[in-house]
Parts: C-alpha cells; structure tokens; sequence
C-alpha cells in the first residue's frame, strides 16, 4: 500500500505544480498579490509533496554482505621484512666507511 501512495503522490506532483503555478499566476493578474512575493511558494509545495513521497515510500534495505565461503588463504612472508623469516641485516663495520 505504501508503494501505491507513494506512487500517487509522484503522479500528481507535476498536476499540483501547475495548478499552484497558476493560481499565482492569477492573484497576481488581479493585482491582490505580486508574483515576485509569492513564488517561493511553489518551492514549499514542491518540497511538501517531495517529503510526502519519502514518508510514504517503502524503506529499502540493504543487503547483508554473504560470509566468505572458506578463511583468506595464509600469504607467503614479506622477504624484506626483518624478523618474518629473514636473516637480519650484518652490522656496519667498526670505523665508518668500508675500503
């Protein structure tokens, strides 16, 4: 049901626009209003209608992500990596520089 409505108010969104448009249109042609006071009015209603739509609509969840079938295999050591089955680097000679 909730699908459906929301589906109601996505088809009388563009009518609901017009007839808001209009009446403007009007109030403002027999001078009771300007139009350049009332437009933000047709931002409300369409904002009204846009959080109409999203009450209405069904929640989509999310999918859990599926469990691995099997571990992640073991990786092989970093052949650099000191103290992962590397021998450690010989200490520098006494006295600096080697010649």
């Amino acid at each position: 049901m909730n699908a459906a409505s929301s589906d109601v108010v996505r088809a009388t969104r563009g009518p609901l626009m017009l007839i808001t448009l209009g009446t403007l249109i009007a109030v403002d042609h027999f001078g009771m209003l300007s139009f350049t006071t009332t437009w933000p009015v047709l931002v409300i209603v369409f904002g009204v209608l846009k959080l109409a739509e999203r009450m209405l609509r069904e929640p989509a969840y999310a999918q859990p992500y599926p469990n691995p079938q099997a571990p992640y295999p073991q990786q092989p050591p970093f052949p650099g990596n000191p103290g992962v089955n590397a021998p450690a680097a010989p200490p520098p000679p006494p006295g600096g520089f080697r010649s």
